[in-house]
């Protein structure tokens, strides 16, 4: 079978507009539910930050799928209202791919930046909930965001937390823990996590083992984890490469929720469908076109 974007969508449409609830009828709305999450995963695929920008291109390269499409407002208030019912379809379709239930979990996050000029962290509505922030991987300073991420190695993503840049990486990640472990599994993370505390809790709770690199001030050799953490780095690439994590456009806190969720479901509904298709499950190239 030929895997492209339009066969993405349609598996998305499917499942959505199978699972959701009917709306009410409204003589104004002509686009349903299942059909915004559509254009939202869609225009992550074609990795379009613009609203308007995307419907416009849409109108030519989707008009087959969508016999109408919202206007650019109308699009932009029901992907943030739908926020909440994107982000547990993600969970479906995770919980259908077998990297939900595999053993081996990747555990690290990455910066979700929201600004650079002063003048944007004083006014901006993200202000609340943004901090500034060292990222070791950029070597540089940030102002914004961290995506704390919980992933199989085939990329299925099972627990995710977009989190202000200066909150402590255990912390956040013990409130993963609970959404995205179902007991026993082995944590692969970086150096961050390092803690007996941390391990003795994760242990405690999930009976999970967390295997991280050994630092310098550390005795002995750690365990070789070079081949396993490059899938994280792998995964967190293809959010930012192929669905444009770091061009997510947003200005208030709502809508960075919405955007970002539709990236993760996008990734979600890809490896799902690739897995089904027998094809290598990060291989978002020609789903993209």
């Amino acid at each position: 079978m030929l895997a492209d974007l339009d066969l993405l969508l349609t598996a998305v449409f499917a499942t959505a507009d199978d699972l959701l609830p009917e709306a009410r009828r409204n003589a104004m709305r002509s686009v349903t539910d299942a059909e915004v999450v559509t254009l939202a995963v869609a225009q992550a695929m074609m990795n379009i930050a613009s609203d308007r920008e995307f419907l416009a291109i849409a109108h030519y390269r989707l008009g087959h799928l969508f016999p109408k499409l919202p206007a650019q407002p109308g699009y932009w208030k029901r992907r943030h209202r739908l926020a909440e019912t994107i982000e547990w379809l993600c969970g479906v379709f995770a919980q259908d791919s077998p990297g939900y239930h595999d053993n081996v979990v990747l555990l690290d996050s990455t910066p979700v930046e929201c600004g650079r000029s002063v003048e944007t962290a004083r006014r901006s509505e993200l202000g609340v909930a943004c901090a500034h922030h060292y990222s070791r991987s950029h070597s540089r300073w940030f102002w914004g965001m961290r995506l704390h991420l919980l992933a199989a190695p085939d990329g299925t993503p099972r627990a995710a937390i977009l989190a202000p840049a200066d909150q402590k990486e255990r912390d956040v990640a013990l409130r993963l823990f609970p959404i995205g472990l179902h007991g026993g599994e082995v944590i692969v993370c970086d150096k961050g996590y390092a803690g007996k505390e941390f391990q003795q809790t994760v242990a405690e709770r999930h009976g999970a083992l967390v295997l991280r690199p050994k630092r310098k001030n550390e005795p002995g050799r750690g365990p070789h984890l070079a081949p396993i953490r490059q899938c994280i780095e792998s995964i967190f690439w293809t959010l930012k490469d192929r669905l444009g994590l770091e061009r997510h456009n947003a200005r208030t806190l709502h809508g960075l929720r919405a955007r970002i969720t539709t990236k993760l479901l996008a990734l979600a509904a890809s490896v799902w469908l690739n897995h089904y298709l027998g094809r290598p499950t990060r291989a978002l190239a020609a789903l993209a076109t």
